[in-house]
């Protein structure tokens, strides 16, 4: 019997979602992570809001609001309910629109990329390291 070949890594992009309650002062907590692998398909968001640190920079944050942004953030990925006429459109078209600077709370980080064999697993992995 022969061992099945390893799964051959992809080539993937992600970057932070991160939580910017007072935009004058810059400071920010990482709340999520937004993750593309074009040769699989897959455009996922993991999130994970810590309010406790999210009050610690500004203690009248409006953690619902974020809450609510970071899974509309989810919801465009999955191309679920919520994701409105985007969800008709391809995953790197989402995640592009996703990655693009904006003046908000929630604002994405800059787009770095990396290689996996399971983008999923990368997912969660980062999500653990840089958010968590």
């Amino acid at each position: 019997m022969t061992a099945a070949a390893p799964t051959p890594r992809a080539v993937f992009e992600y970057a932070l979602l991160r939580v910017v309650p007072r935009i004058e002062r810059g400071e920010h907590i990482n709340a999520g992570v937004l993750v593309y692998c074009r040769p699989r398909g897959f455009l996922a968001a993991h999130v994970h809001l810590d309010p406790a640190r999210l009050r610690a920079l500004d203690p009248t944050a409006d953690v619902a609001g974020v809450r609510a942004a970071l899974g509309a953030a989810q919801a465009l990925c999955s191309g679920g309910p919520g994701a409105g006429q985007a969800a008709a459109d391809d995953a790197g078209r989402r995640f592009r629109w996703l990655t693009a600077p904006r003046s908000t709370v929630v604002q994405p980080g800059p787009v770095h990329t990396g290689l996996t064999a399971d983008p999923a697993a990368e997912a969660e992995r980062l999500l653990e390291l840089l958010v968590r």
